[in-house]
């Protein structure tokens, strides 16, 4: 099929292409900045405001699939810009889905986020939840098919500004510490990028996740603390880890269901990505940056 992967050169987008490409699909990146993990030439700059730019590129490619990765990706500066957040994940979502169904997609995917589910999560949770309900009206004006992924905690060991437990890493290498703004009880079901990748290529290739709610998260429950002493063990037990309960409002602790939006399906990679073989992996990369 021919994709469109927007937020393609991201820290998920970036797995997800090069899955795809992997199944054989005829891939573009659209993104505004090209990345390392990207073939330069399945890249293509492109701001999703950008409506002109936009209209020319769906005219040119007809594609079959597009997947909206691309917008604001940090719930804390979320919460510091809310207009430009709205902007860019709600009417550049806008943006895409209404061009998706000017020139004929067959399936629109819109990676949304466990905080569409939440009272917590401040403007991002809304952004993602105002999405989810324009993609779903489009589909009952329109008839475009969608797949909304909720995705979870993802992490691997590439550098990325919203890669939390990568940057945790690297943070706990170069200083010997990690810091957490909470109490280390908050439990989170983590998935490597590269089972969320899968993951999110499936439903592109089954019937039966057209028109769905999916969340996508990992098998291994933990709480915070136990991550960070997971960590500290494998770098022998030398960091000193600091919490505190004074800043972590905007974040849910046990669970992001607070209320009854429409019912989701669970999506769990197997086989998966080991943690700790994953955290072994980020690590080791970055010892390798702070070397460098």
């Amino acid at each position: 099929m021919k994709v469109a992967v927007f937020g393609g050169t991201g820290f998920l987008g970036s797995y997800l292409v090069a899955e795809l490409l992997e199944r054989g699909h005829d891939v573009v990146a659209m993104d505004i900045a090209i990345s390392e993990f990207i073939p330069s030439e399945r890249f293509v700059k492109v701001d999703i405001l950008d409506r002109d730019l936009l209209e020319k590129l769906f005219s040119e490619h007809q594609f079959d699939v597009v997947y909206n990765l691309a917008g604001f990706a940090s719930l804390e500066k979320a919460v510091e810009n809310p207009i430009p957040v709205f902007e860019l994940n709600v009417m550049g979502n806008l943006n895409l889905i209404d061009l998706s169904v000017k020139h004929c997609v067959k399936h629109f995917v819109y990676a949304s986020s466990a905080y569409a589910m939440s009272d917590k999560g401040s403007f991002y949770g809304l952004s993602k939840l105002s999405s989810e309900k324009i993609v779903e009206e489009y589909k009952e004006k329109y008839n475009l098919d969608y797949t909304i992924l909720r995705y979870g905690s993802i992490y691997s060991d590439r550098y990325f500004e919203n890669n939390y437990i990568f940057n945790l890493v690297k943070t706990a290498v170069k200083t010997g510490e990690i810091n957490h703004p909470g109490d280390g009880e908050e439990i989170r079901e983590y998935i490597h990028a590269l089972d969320a990748a899968k993951l999110s290529a499936d439903v592109i290739e089954h019937e039966e996740y057209k028109n769905k709610h999916l969340v996508l998260t990992g098998v291994e429950r933990i709480k915070r603390g136990d991550l960070f002493k997971m960590i500290n063990e494998i770098l022998g037990g030398s960091l000193k880890i600091n919490l505190s309960a004074d800043g972590y409002k905007n974040h849910y602790k046990y669970t992001p269901y607070s209320f009854s939006p429409k019912t989701s399906q669970k999506l769990t990679p197997n086989p998966y990505v080991d943690m700790g073989q994953g955290l072994l992996a980020c690590i080791q990369q970055a010892h390798d940056l702070i070397k460098q």
